[in-house]
């Protein structure tokens, strides 16, 4: 079909009543030098002579016509695989690193949405971070985004270093603390959590609202970090249960753990208000 569509189009043009010189500029170049080749074509074959089982020299080479996809298909891959180079200077950052800012001219990047808050911070993709420090790493971006080192900068800088630094910190508040870490990874899983939505269980709901009168009644600090206490407990085995649920790919569990871990997480900011 390609082959056919080939001969289709050249020997229009070949064919057409229009002189070939006058269809075509050839920029720097004489037409009388053209004439010996373009009186040439007038010896080709027609599209029908191109079929007989004994093809000409001109049907030979439409028939030879091949394309590698192999070679366009390499050649795409790894125009794929390079990082986009610096917007100021155009150098291009290793593979292996968060191009949040460029090494070679300290420009500031534009934000790029495909690297997640895990990558920001040099973590693997898991919801158990261990001892992680991660307000260093914080304060070391700050360092290098914050917006007020680039204020005699372009008016283009200034916006990616706000949009950067904006992402920097709303990164570290979501990886600090349990939940709200639980909810991002499955939002990367392709999860959304709705933290609004309510439980229907009776026994939970009961459960909640007693613990809701006991901070009500508590009489003093003393009481109110003893209820504390009991929901630190509690938001620890729901958070030991979403990770376990999170490594089997059980995306039930692990959304019930969160919608638990929120109303527990809940009752310890009423209690922080209080004291």
């Amino acid at each position: 079909m390609l082959k056919t569509k080939l001969r289709s189009s050249l020997f229009y043009v070949l064919r057409t009543n229009t002189p070939l010189s006058s269809a075509i500029n050839f920029p720097n170049v004489s037409n009388s030098a053209l004439s010996p080749q373009i009186s040439s074509f007038s010896q080709l074959p027609t599209i029908s002579e191109c079929s007989r089982p004994s093809p000409s020299t001109a049907c030979e080479f439409l028939d030879n016509l091949s394309f590698s996809s192999r070679v366009f298909c390499s050649r795409s891959a790894e125009a794929s695989d390079l990082k986009p180079g610096c917007w100021n200077c155009g150098a291009v950052a290793p593979s292996s690193v968060v191009f949040l800012v460029c090494d070679s001219c300290r420009s500031i990047q534009p934000v790029d949405q495909s690297v997640d808050y895990f990558q920001i911070f040099g973590l693997e993709k898991e919801y158990e971070i261990g001892d992680v420090n991660l307000e260093s790493k914080y304060k070391d971006w700050q360092k290098k985004l914050h917006p007020d080192l680039v204020h005699s900068k372009s008016d283009r800088e200034r916006e990616y270093a706000a949009e950067q630094s904006a992402r920097v910190i709303d990164a570290y508040r979501t990886l600090s603390k349990p939940l709200s870490r639980a909810i991002y990874i499955l939002k990367l899983e392709g999860v959304d959590v709705d933290e609004e939505d309510t439980i229907s269980e009776p026994e939970l709901l009961n459960e909640i609202m007693e613990i809701r009168e006991a901070v009500e009644d508590a009489s003093g600090s003393r009481e109110l970090n003893q209820i504390q206490s009991q929901m630190q407990e509690k938001l620890n085995h729901w958070s030991n249960t979403f990770a376990k649920a999170l490594r089997n790919r059980n995306f039930n569990d692990a959304v019930s753990s969160i919608q638990r871990m929120t109303y527990y997480e809940r009752v310890k900011e009423e209690i922080t208000k209080k004291l």
